[in-house]
């Protein structure tokens, strides 16, 4: 009896399940079906929107700019660098040292330069050759690419300490001055070289490439009187073994000459040039014997504290000390940052343009009064004029 109603309730179940499994069969039948006509009335419908109907798209460019690779950008660089490689020098400063065995040299400082003319003259950064300046027994050399074991003397024409430029000169003919190119039309994102020698002489003729990141950036430079310096920023390695080097463009012509003196950023991926424009004007005229050297103190100055913002404050009228040439006459007088300059050669200063100005008047070697402001006191010193662009 109940092995009976055992197996009739088995078979009533059975059918339960297999009427569910019809059931779910024909819905999973539907929805197939209606997906499928779904699918043909869209694709219907999308066929009758009109073509000239624009469709939404992130990746159009709405000012229509066409850009094009050039497959041979490689070589492109190859060229450029064989163009430029014979104008870029190597420039040594050394030191005579007596000894037991009869005298040598030390290293006194190193960098890189460029040919700028035929007959002989040489553009590098001051910084390059600056202990030349300040010591007669350090001699400069400048090594070329083609006989790098046989240096050739070089005398200092002329240097600007602002923008961290030098002129040399060495007895020689028949070089290969770089070609020079100009600012203008140069923009983000154009491709540029840079040729120097980081590390010394065996790592002359350097070759790097990148792009330039951008133009006219202002950065302040406390070996300035003016308020900034307008440099090209690009991310071709310019940093300190670079300095003086060459940074050119496609056509192999100089846009800049790199400077890490000037430039007191330490980023990766950002370096920094002198323009080209710039280079010319001031190399132009410490050649040109007859020009009178720019008086120089080596002090920037903050302009934002004006007069007002001064007063607000409780100090006085005046031109605030940003920084200091180490070394300069300034910094040799006892003037350091944040002092406030409120005399200057018995004039009442009222602002850091004021200043320049009375700076500019000066001639190198004049001794000047200057009043200052200190920690709630006031200090008086004589400043000796000094010059940025001695020859």
């Amino acid at each position: 009896m109940n092995e009976h109603n055992t197996e009739a309730v088995t078979v009533k179940d059975v059918n339960h399940r297999n009427g569910a499994a019809v059931i779910l069969i024909s819905v999973l039948l539907s929805l197939v079906i209606g997906l499928s006509g779904g699918f043909v009335a869209a694709r219907y419908l999308i066929s009758q929107i009109p073509k000239s109907e624009p469709s939404t798209n992130v990746n159009q460019n709405p000012t229509n700019v066409t850009i094009s690779v050039d497959e041979s950008s490689n070589s492109n660089i190859e060229a450029v660098a064989k163009k430029a490689l014979p104008s870029v020098v190597f420039v040594r400063t050394s030191t005579a040292v007596d000894d037991f065995f009869g005298g040598s040299s030390e290293p006194a400082g190193e960098g890189s330069g460029v040919v700028y003319s035929e007959d002989g003259y040489v553009v590098t950064n001051y910084s390059v050759i600056q202990k030349a300046v300040e010591n007669a027994n350090v001699k400069v050399e400048v090594f070329f690419q083609n006989n790098l074991k046989k240096p050739v003397k070089a005398e200092i024409v002329g240097y600007n300490i602002s923008y961290d430029l030098a002129v040399l000169k060495v007895n020689a003919t028949g070089l290969t001055p770089i070609e020079l190119g100009s600012v203008k039309g140069l923009a983000a994102g154009q491709y540029v070289a840079a040729i120097s020698s980081p590390g010394g002489i065996d790592y002359m003729g350097t070759v790097t490439y990148g792009i330039i990141s951008g133009v006219n950036r202002k950065v302040e430079n406390s070996a300035s009187n003016e308020k900034a310096l307008s440099l090209i920023q690009t991310d071709a390695i310019l940093n300190t073994g670079f300095t003086g080097g060459a940074l050119v463009n496609i056509k192999g012509q100089l846009i800049g000459i790199a400077s890490s003196k000037i430039v007191s950023v330490n980023v990766s991926g950002m370096g920094f040039a002198i323009p080209v424009d710039k280079v010319k004007e001031v190399c132009d005229k410490v050649i040109d014997k007859g020009d009178t050297p720019d008086p120089y103190i080596g002090v920037s100055f903050s302009d934002i504290w004006s007069a007002e913002r001064l007063k607000e404050y409780g100090y006085p009228v005046g031109a605030v000390v940003k920084s200091v040439v180490e070394n300069g006459p300034a910094h040799i007088a006892g003037i350091g940052n944040g002092d406030i300059i409120t005399e200057f050669g018995g004039e009442k200063v009222n602002g850091f343009e004021e200043l320049n100005g009375f700076i500019a008047k000066c001639q190198p070697g004049d001794t000047v009064s200057v009043k200052y402001y200190r920690s709630g006191r006031y200090l008086t010193t004589a400043i000796t004029v000094g010059s940025n662009n001695s020859q």
